[in-house]
């Protein structure tokens, strides 16, 4: 009896060894924590940027009515480097500042010209272009010098630097002083005779004067045109925005993007550039 008993008792345990094994055997070990998923960064910031786009060789629209230019090329190296966006909206100079100050834009980039007038309502970035204003009249025209323009009619853009000189040379209630859209519509008025002259950014009217060879015009410039310089234009107290453009302005001047955008347009770095290859409005 004592043998049976013993051969049940070892045959028990020996099941019982058996099921312990097995379930340690079974055993799983808890899945690893999952690796944090790493956030996404965050969009980046997209500014409206108003231009003029009737202005070449700064900004105007090319055969698909995509917005090009000199000043395109320069705010889109500087929002590269300062690791924001920017998208081109067309508008009319005659509405742009009051665009820029309701809001609807956040930047401004025209070849506007920094003056102290237009600083009281707007901030202006570092100037990024020199500039200068630029008589066009027909080839056979004896205009010599700004002073000959005063019994003349004088054709202007609406609202720039060459409108205001014009205004103080011929008097605020001069008739002879016609005034246009842009400054091609007034090269326009000049080559069909309805204006004996224009008074423009001088590297707009060199521009135009190059690319329209049929239109027999000459330029002549004027050491009383005072040199004038551009600016980046932001809403008034934006100094966040203004301190991006800054910053990567001086970037893109510190890596010669700047230069090699110049020369692209104007031919030559601006160190070597001659003064009538400048412009203003």
């Amino acid at each position: 009896m004592k043998s049976i008993r013993t051969r049940r008792f070892l045959g028990l345990a020996a099941a019982t060894l058996a099921g312990l094994f097995l379930a340690a055997c079974g055993k799983q070990e808890p899945p690893p924590a999952p690796a944090p998923v790493a956030s996404a960064p965050a969009p980046a910031k997209v500014y409206t940027v108003g231009t003029d786009a009737a202005y070449a060789p700064f900004e105007s629209q090319n055969e698909k009515g995509e917005i090009v230019g000199f000043d395109i090329e320069v705010v889109q190296a500087i929002a590269s480097k300062g690791g924001f966006e920017v998208k081109f909206v067309n508008t009319p100079w005659e509405g742009i500042f009051n665009a820029l100050a309701q809001g609807d834009r956040d930047l401004l980039v025209s070849a506007i010209t920094i003056t102290e007038e237009r600083r009281q309502t707007m901030d202006f970035s570092d100037p990024y272009f020199d500039a200068a204003q630029l008589i066009a009249v027909r080839a056979d025209s004896q205009v010599a010098k700004f002073a000959d323009l005063k019994p003349l009619k004088v054709g202007v853009q609406t609202g720039t630097t060459g409108d205001e000189a014009v205004t103080k040379l011929l008097g605020k209630t001069s008739t002879n002083i016609k005034r246009f859209e842009s400054t091609p519509l007034a090269l326009k008025e000049l080559e069909s005779g309805g204006v004996d002259a224009v008074v423009a950014d001088n590297g707009v009217v060199t521009h135009y004067v190059a690319n329209n060879p049929g239109g027999k015009f000459k330029t002549v410039s004027d050491p009383e045109f005072v040199p004038e310089q551009y600016g980046i234009a932001v809403k008034k107290g934006n100094a966040e925005l203004l301190a991006k453009i800054n910053d990567g302005l001086k970037a893109i001047k510190a890596d010669g993007t700047y230069d090699r955008i110049y020369a692209q347009y104007f031919g030559t770095p601006p160190a070597a550039a001659a003064p009538a290859s400048a412009a203003s409005r």
